[in-house]
């Protein structure tokens, strides 16, 4: 099977930057099958970066380079890692972008040539680094042992007597409002409200509510999910990441 390349990055689409890094690999592994996880988190936003990783890595076969890049330090005395996890290989910031993966994982720190952009290690760093690991080559030889990366835990969902307090850690492109609420904290649940407005009530899917309305249920990444049939509950809600989600009837 061709090696596998994905990329995930804040770096958007109006510009070069994700062609040259894609260049940059292909120059090396011509042979390689390249996936865009995504070039749309906000940028800078590293937490989005993280849930982003969190959901998608799993899902591609084992022996699979990730090429993770929302940096905003990047040519600053952050280091640059390739990390070894769960039989995949992860290159990116040690900012605690990769925080998802690094339980038990081997971790070096990348060497960062004289040559190399200090405004463009995407291009320069973390994708020859993915394409060394695409041909074959092991993490453990690609740098100096990392015992002390940077971690970011995500925000936690809470009790709060009989209810459960989350966040809204994901706002996706259809507008839906995905929290850190487990579907396991949802038993006995009937309603959830933001910011204290209007309850919202839960169902399974869209479908369950006429067209404009605006309906709780479990997503497809298995925590509570807020959406408006056909239309965006950020803008119907006005709100977005970090707005605080109530879960009733716990």
């Amino acid at each position: 099977m061709a090696p596998i390349i994905t990329l995930l990055t804040d770096f958007g689409l109006q510009d070069s930057y994700v062609a040259e890094m894609k260049g940059t690999i292909l120059g090396a592994v011509p042979d390689v099958t390249l996936v865009d996880v995504t070039h749309a988190v906000p940028p800078g936003d590293v937490l989005t970066g993280q849930y982003l990783l969190a959901r998608t890595w799993r899902r591609f076969p084992p022996g699979t380079v990730h090429l993770v890049v929302v940096d905003p330090g990047v040519g600053t005395a952050r280091r640059a890692v390739a990390v070894e996890h769960g039989g995949h290989a992860f290159v990116g910031p040690d900012n605690g972008l990769l925080t998802p993966v690094l339980d038990g994982a081997t971790i070096v720190r990348l060497p960062v040539a004289e040559d190399a952009s200090p405004t463009f290690h995407g291009r320069d760093v973390f994708a020859p680094a993915a394409a060394r690991l695409a041909r074959g080559e092991r993490v453990p030889a690609m740098g100096a042992p990392v015992t002390d990366p940077v971690r970011r835990a995500p925000v936690a969902a809470v009790r709060d007597g009989a209810d459960v307090v989350g966040r809204v850690v994901y706002v996706d492109g259809f507008g839906t409002l995905v929290t850190n609420v487990a579907a396991e904290l949802l038993g006995g649940v009937t309603e959830v409200t933001i910011r204290g407005e209007t309850p919202i009530a839960m169902g399974r899917t869209f479908a369950d509510v006429p067209s404009g309305a605006l309906v709780a249920f479990v997503g497809s990444g298995g925590t509570l999910e807020i959406a408006a049939r056909d239309r965006s509950a950020a803008l119907v809600l006005g709100v977005g990441l970090g707005a605080e989600v109530r879960c009733r009837g716990v």
